[in-house]
């Protein structure tokens, strides 16, 4: 089995507390609403959404995807971490045995935040992940993130 790690980061002008409590900590909620073209349900499978809960989340119409479940690895909501790794699901497909993600949200400049993410694909065998796959991942997570940061910038009430 191979392993590959992929570090991104990104900025936002939205505070470190904010943006975790809506990228984060009500995502299952948000994203949702803001992307049901993406993303159309997230469920708790099993766990009370804290390290050991299983989610399932169902794409929308947009995707060329069905579903995957995720395995929440570690919330720390006073040090803006969280960990999860994609344990099932048609994105795996017969490629990657799981992918962990590891965020962690640090003050920015001006109040908003600096989100860096830490990606690492676990591959099946002699398997090899291209570097287009990467960066249509990358893409999809960006896009996500964006849509987040746009609905908070649009509704400065939400998640004080």
């Amino acid at each position: 089995m191979g392993v590959l790690a992929v570090e991104t980061e990104s900025t936002s002008a939205i505070a470190p507390a904010r943006l975790f409590k809506a990228l984060i900590l009500d995502s299952d909620n948000l994203v949702p609403k803001i992307l049901p073209q993406a993303i159309k349900s997230i469920e708790i499978v099993s766990g009370d959404g804290g390290a050991g809960t299983i989610k399932k989340i169902h794409f929308g119409e947009a995707s060329q995807f069905k579903h995957v479940v995720h395995q929440i690895d570690a919330v720390d909501s006073e040090n803006f971490t969280y960990s999860y790794s994609v344990i099932e699901g048609d994105v795996l497909g017969d490629l990657l045995e799981k992918i962990s993600y590891d965020t962690k949200i640090v003050a920015g400049p001006n109040g908003g935040s600096i989100v860096k993410n830490t990606s690492t694909y676990y591959i099946k065998g002699d398997n090899q992940l291209s570097e287009e796959q990467v960066k249509e991942g990358k893409e999809k997570a960006s896009g996500l993130f964006k849509a987040v940061e746009a609905y908070l910038v649009a509704n400065p009430d939400a998640y004080n």
